[in-house]
C-alpha cells in the first residue's frame, strides 16, 4: 500500500503496546497524534529517537499532542524498551506488517549489498480528526522532537 499523505485520512491501526493493552487509530480522536515508524527497539538511532521524544514529552503534552510510536518488534521487547528508556509514551508491536504495511512503510531495505524487508523511519502527524496533516520522511533522530514542532507548527 502506498504511503499516506497530507490531506488524507490516516490508514486505521490497531494493535497492543508495551503492557500488552489494545491502542487504536480510533483512541486518539479528538486529539492530534505524532505517529513515528521506526525501525528497532533498543539500537542507536532508535534510541536517540525515542529519547528526543521523551526529551521533550511535556512540551507535547502541553500543545495537546499524543506521541505513538510503532515497529515490528515484540510486546516484549516493547516492554524492555520503555523501562530501560523511561518512554512515557505507547509502542505499538506489529510483528504481523499489518500497520507498516497499511502506513506504506514496509520497504526493501539494503546493507552491506543484502535486500531485506523493513520499517522506513516516517512520521505522520494526524490532527484531531485523523487526517495526516504531515509526514517527516527524512527524521532527524537526535533532534526528532523539535523537527516534529518545527513541521507541525501545531
Amino acid at each position: 500500500m502506498s504511503q499516506p499523505q497530507a490531506g488524507q485520512p490516516a490508514p486505521h491501526f490497531e494493535g497492543f503496546n508495551q503492557k500488552g493493552e489494545k491502542v487504536s487509530l480510533k483512541d486518539f480522536a479528538g486529539h492530534k497524534l505524532v505517529l513515528y515508524f521506526y525501525p528497532k527497539d533498543d539500537t542507536p538511532g532508535c534510541t536517540a529517537e525515542a529519547c528526543s521524544l521523551r526529551d521533550n514529552h511535556d512540551v507535547f503534552l502541553s500543545k495537546g499532542l499524543k506521541v505513538v510510536g510503532i515497529s515490528t518488534d515484540s510486546v516484549k521487547s516493547h516492554d524492555k524498551f520503555v523501562n530501560k528508556f523511561n518512554l512515557p509514551f505507547d509502542l505499538i508491536a506489529d510483528e504481523d506488517q499489518t500497520i507498516v504495511n497499511n502506513y506504506g512503510v514496509w520497504i526493501e531495505k539494503s546493507m552491506y549489498g543484502r535486500k531485506y524487508m523493513g520499517t522506513n523511519r516516517v512520521t505522520f502527524l494526524i490532527d484531531e480528526q485523523g487526517v495526516v496533516q504531515h509526514v517527516i520522511e527524512k527524521v532527524d533522530t537526535k533532534a526528532h522532537a523539535e523537527q516534529v514542532l518545527k513541521v507541525a507548527g501545531w
